[in-house]
C-alpha cells in the first residue's frame, strides 16, 4: 500500500551537483522523520542525512557542508541536494521513513534506491 520512490540519481563528473527527491504515498498515513542512506560497492548502508517533522536535521561527516536534506510535509516528498560531489559519494542512495499508519502504528518504509555515479 505505501510506497516510497526515489528519483534524480544518474553519471555526474566530481564537483558537479545532482538533486534527489523521494515522493510517498499510497493509504491515509502521516510521516515523521525521514533520511537519506546509502550503499556503496563492498560496503554497509550509512546514514547520510536525517530530517525531522519539525525540519531539525542532521548529517554524516562525510557530506556535511556539500549536502543539504528538506522536506516538503504538503507532499510527503523529501529531497537531498547533493553539491561537490566526490567519487566516494557513488553509492545507491535510499529513502527512508517513519510512516505513521491508522491501526497499526509506525512503519520504517524503504525505496528501491536510486544510483549515484560520480566520475573522477
Amino acid at each position: 500500500q505505501v510506497q516510497l520512490v526515489e528519483s534524480g540519481g544518474g553519471l555526474v563528473q566530481a564537483g558537479g551537483s545532482l538533486r534527489l527527491s523521494c515522493a510517498a504515498s499510497g493509504s491515509i498515513f502521516s510521516i515523521n522523520a525521514m533520511g537519506w542512506y546509502r550503499q556503496a560497492p563492498g560496503k554497509q548502508r550509512e546514514l547520510v542525512a536525517t530530517i525531522t517533522r519539525g525540519f531539525s536535521t542532521n548529517y554524516a561527516d562525510s557530506v556535511k557542508g556539500r549536502f543539504i536534506i528538506s522536506r516538503d510535509n504538503a507532499k510527503n516528498a523529501l529531497y537531498l541536494q547533493m553539491n561537490s560531489l566526490k567519487p566516494e559519494d557513488t553509492a545507491v542512495y535510499y529513502c527512508n521513513a517513519e510512516i505513521v499508519i491508522p491501526g497499526y502504528g509506525l512503519y520504517q518504509g524503504w525505496g528501491q534506491g536510486t544510483q549515484v555515479t560520480v566520475s573522477s
